[in-house]
């Protein structure tokens, strides 16, 4: 199988799943994962019609996006993010940043935004599983939702972020079906936070990787964060 043939079968899972809940193939945003893979598989990847690519470590990001040759990439952090690393985060020019997880890390990327003049474009990271390794605001229990919306309230207010939704990660498990109720939850918190805090912009829902994209779309996923399904497993990095 070449990396074009990934995918196009990729795409192909996609859209069944798309059309077997009763959406649009185009309302889900694939993001290829091409952390630990260098730019010519990129490249490669850009000539199959890829133009979406995320990156878990923002200094492995910024030599690959000062590279790319290819037209009009757009690139998003998806991984933790240190609070001296936000620097960077700001100064690559990220399309989107999925995993801003506290307030401070907000507070951190707006003052460096618009000291550099932009707005970053983010999404507020949510535990909605419970698990203690999760990164993420804490969201497991609807008890929690009012708390959760002044925080959130606050972060709509920062002049050098926009918020576009949310991101979660479901925990492994030995079946895709397994992480359906947590894709599930965080649908629910965007529809209080769509009542509760009409101001925001909530269209995004990042959640589902290679091994449970199928439930997440079912659940109302607008944007899949896919490595292993494109480019195999990942390059040994030491």
């Amino acid at each position: 199988m070449t990396l074009a043939d990934n995918i196009t079968g990729t795409e192909q899972r996609i859209a069944r799943a798309a059309e077997a809940a009763g959406r649009r193939p185009d309302e889900i945003t694939l993001v290829a994962v091409s952390k630990t893979h260098g730019p010519d598989k990129i490249a490669e990847a850009a000539r199959a019609g890829l133009c979406d690519f995320g990156e878990n470590r923002v200094e492995e990001a910024m030599p690959k996006i000062a590279s790319a040759t290819a037209p009009g990439l757009r690139w998003h952090m998806i991984g933790h993010i240190q609070s001296r690393k936000a620097i960077d985060v700001v100064q690559a020019g990220f399309a989107l940043v999925h995993s801003v997880d506290t307030m401070k890390l907000a507070q951190r990327l707006s003052r460096l935004a618009v000291q550099a003049g932009r707005v970053q474009p983010i999404l507020l990271e949510c535990n909605v599983s419970g698990e203690g390794s999760k990164e993420g605001f804490f969201a497991d229990a609807a008890v929690d939702w009012p708390g959760l919306r002044s925080e959130f309230a606050a972060v709509l207010a920062l002049p050098g972020v926009r918020v576009q939704g949310l991101m979660t990660m479901a925990p492994q498990g030995p079946h895709p079906e397994a992480a359906r109720p947590v894709f599930h939850r965080l649908r629910e918190l965007r529809d209080y936070l769509r009542i509760n805090l009409p101001q925001g912009d909530w269209r995004d829902l990042s959640m589902g990787m290679t091994d449970d994209f199928e439930p997440a779309i079912a659940e109302g996923a607008t944007i899949v964060r896919i490595g292993r399904a494109i480019f195999g497993e990942r390059v040994s990095q030491h």
